[in-house]
């Protein structure tokens, strides 16, 4: 009998490769054309990148920094589930939260973005947060800060009226943070992995009742003991001192990487320069994907709905900046990107029922 699965290998593995290369031919022409601009117009790219810098130093510094060495020393210092012994009945009614859990959610709508992304990030690292409920919870606890819409965005956009603006930006997440934490199964991606993880629970009880070596037993039991002898370890709570040091080394890590990023994705707004025949709400639109704080200053009042409706989303610049906060732990950006477009175009929807510009 002939083998027909080798074909079909061939084929797959043939479209994998030109794929591959597609996209790095991609990325190499991108680059190629971005260094041509960057010659071509010398003066618009230092402007945008300073533009980048100042937004990020006056803007992002001030009011992140502080609240990433707090958050390291209460995360350091095992303190975080003391921390909000007092809303976190509440929370884990509604929410099902464990402590560490409650304590996301809430620095991460209180502080902004991308805290919520950072304070997953460090409690799973450690071992404090489940990876299956970092995930949830990632899903809609990182967010533009209260702080930053009611100083930035409001004033920005010369909202006369911010109160319901304020109501659908917190409100949406919020709601919808109730159907990813209580009901993970109506989403797509959820159902996807508990499917996967009970399949993997099957294979490994099949492999457990057919393979019953004493040695690999012995083996899976000294493992099982290192592992949590680490956990244990990470988990082990540091002195004032020793905590407050490595926060401030972190903190000034992660806003560093911040800045680094607002000054990439500003500088990435001169891609479009040459096309100066398109469509000013197209640019508009372009500038707040791609950076959303840029895309306010630029947009100012003149597309206020617009700007609104991308604020769940946060632009490519939160995405990366999302990803470097969750980097070496299992979380999923891709379940995060998912989840923002989701909670994007229900903002969008509720504003276009709405109209109030």
């Amino acid at each position: 009998m002939k083998d027909h699965t080798k074909p079909l290998l061939f084929v797959r593995t043939l479209s994998k490769d030109l794929w591959s290369r597609f996209v790095r031919f991609l990325y190499m022409a991108i680059g190629v054309y971005l260094i041509f601009l960057l010659l071509r117009y010398p003066a618009l790219s230092l402007q945008y990148a300073l533009a980048g810098l100042h937004l990020w130093f006056e803007k992002m510094i001030p009011t992140l920094l502080p609240f990433m060495i707090l958050s390291g020393i209460l995360i350091n210092m095992n303190l975080t589930e003391g921390f909000v012994r007092l809303f976190h009945p509440v929370l884990h009614f509604f929410y099902g939260t464990t402590p560490n859990g409650s304590y996301t959610l809430i620095m991460g709508f209180l502080c902004g973005f991308p805290m919520g992304a950072r304070i997953a990030g460090e409690l799973c690292r450690t071992g404090r947060l489940s990876v299956r409920e970092g995930n949830r919870l990632l899903a809609f606890c990182n967010n533009i800060g209260p702080i930053y819409f009611l100083s930035f965005v409001v004033s920005t956009l010369s909202l006369e009226q911010p109160l319901v603006p304020f109501l659908v930006m917190y409100g949406v997440p919020l709601a919808y943070g109730l159907f990813v934490m209580r009901f993970p199964l109506l989403f797509p991606i959820f159902a996807s992995e508990s499917q996967t993880s009970i399949r993997a629970c099957s294979f490994d009880r099949q492999i457990k009742m057919k393979k019953g070596s004493l040695n690999r037993l012995t083996k899976s039991v000294h493992a099982e003991s290192s592992a949590i002898a680490m956990s244990e370890q990470k988990t082990q709570a540091e002195g004032l001192f020793d905590a407050t040091d490595h926060a401030v080394i972190s903190g000034l890590i992660g806003i560093a990487k911040l800045g680094g990023y607002m000054v990439f994705f500003n500088l990435l707004n001169i891609l479009f320069v040459p096309f100066t025949r398109l469509p000013d709400t197209l640019l508009k639109a372009y500038y707040c994907i791609l950076e959303i704080t840029g895309g306010i200053a630029r947009c100012g009042s003149l597309h206020p709905c617009l700007v609104l409706a991308m604020l769940p989303f946060g632009g490519f610049s939160c995405i990366a900046q999302t990803y470097s906060m969750i980097r070496g732990t299992n979380l999923s950006i891709r379940t995060y990107v998912c989840h923002k477009l989701a909670q994007t175009v229900v903002t969008a929807i509720i504003y276009w029922l709405w109209r109030p510009f």
